[in-house]
């Protein structure tokens, strides 16, 4: 029995039509009457011919279609913050007009065969966030001399940064507590380096994580004395253990939480709840994304709204115009403070 593989020359033949004709059917550049379609296409079923060999066609373009894109945390735990899918489905729409797609990558070796950073067929790489250990991953792919992009991370002047005025738009946060009053400010922070676990940080800690510092720089020019509590990551859980170590004691309680995420903030109201507090009659908090977070009604979070997929999008077009022979631009993107009802005057002392 022979094991070739069916070619495109067989089904046209089989469906007596040019080569030509059969493989624009496949590739959709040429309109072709629905009549010739459906002989192509029932040729091709029964040589079982399935499409072109996408080998062949990396051999041609001189390139595998593939884009890594490197992530800190564990593929199931990034993909829990709608931050990062929203990115993902910006940067996953900017590639496919160049025939690509994305290859999710740790940024530690993977134990066994499995594709990794310094092995897998990859075209260019997008990094998400570069502190410690993916700064370790930007050297494996430089060495290799692929086109490198970091997303909220800050790799070097020579490589393309899409970013956020993550400072600015915590500072408007806060601007907005200490206009109603409140000066007595906690904060919950996201992780401050890799393999953090969730506890009160001291004032010289060092911050190793871009969007953590800074976010809390913006925060603490504003309020540079605020005692900050720093999650293990962007989770509702994280926020209910930060609000629960937050409202422990009655008479250190702040009048007002800021949160560099919604979903931290979310868990902290359901700490306020639970310590018997109203949101915001007695605890004002803030967030940061503009996300939709699932059963906080009524509250409608104040918050700063990111253009997360456009950050996504933002990358995509850095690795085509790289890919191209250009410059993959640098972008820094601007958030959008929204009012919710999560927010008011600091109670009377």
């Amino acid at each position: 029995m022979s094991t070739r593989r069916a070619t495109i020359s067989d089904v046209a033949r089989e469906a007596g039509v040019s080569p030509s004709t059969a493989s624009v059917v496949f590739s959709g550049k040429t309109p072709v009457s629905d009549a010739t379609r459906s002989r192509v296409l029932d040729a091709a079923a029964a040589l079982g011919y399935t499409g072109p060999d996408p080998r062949a066609a990396s051999l041609r373009r001189g390139r595998s279609g593939i884009v890594g894109v490197v992530f800190e945390e564990h593929l199931g735990t990034a993909f829990l913050d709608p931050v990062k899918t929203l990115m993902m489905d910006g940067l996953a729409d900017a590639v496919a007009p160049l025939g690509a797609g994305l290859l999710l990558l740790r940024d530690q070796e993977s134990v066994g065969a499995g594709a990794t950073l310094t092995t897998a067929p990859l075209d260019a790489a997008v990094l998400v966030g570069c502190s410690g250990l993916l700064r370790e991953s930007l050297a494996a792919v430089r060495a290799r001399g692929i086109p490198v992009i970091v997303i909220e991370g800050d790799a070097g002047v020579d490589v393309p940064r899409i970013g956020l005025d993550n400072r600015e738009a915590q500072r408007q946060a806060a601007s907005h507590l200490r206009s109603l009053g409140h000066s007595r400010v906690a904060i919950v922070a996201l992780p401050i380096r890799a393999g953090w676990s969730r506890d009160w940080i001291p004032g010289d800690a060092e911050i190793t994580i871009d969007v953590t510092r800074e976010r809390l720089a913006g925060a603490r020019d504003v309020y540079p004395d605020a005692a900050t509590y720093a999650a293990a990551g962007s989770f509702i859980d994280e926020g209910l253990a930060a609000g629960r170590a937050i409202f422990a004691d009655p008479a250190k309680r702040p009048t007002a939480v800021i949160a560099q995420s919604d979903l931290l903030a979310a868990g902290v109201i359901r700490a306020a709840e639970e310590a018997g507090l109203g949101v915001p009659q007695d605890v004002s908090v803030t967030g940061f994304d503009g996300i939709v977070v699932d059963g906080l009604a009524p509250y409608e979070l104040t918050t700063l709204v990111q253009p997360a997929a456009e950050k996504g999008r933002a990358a995509g077009e850095a690795v085509a115009a790289m890919l191209d022979g250009g410059e993959g631009a640098s972008i820094s993107f601007t958030c959008v403070f929204r009012e919710g009802n999560t927010t008011a005057p600091a109670p009377a002392e």
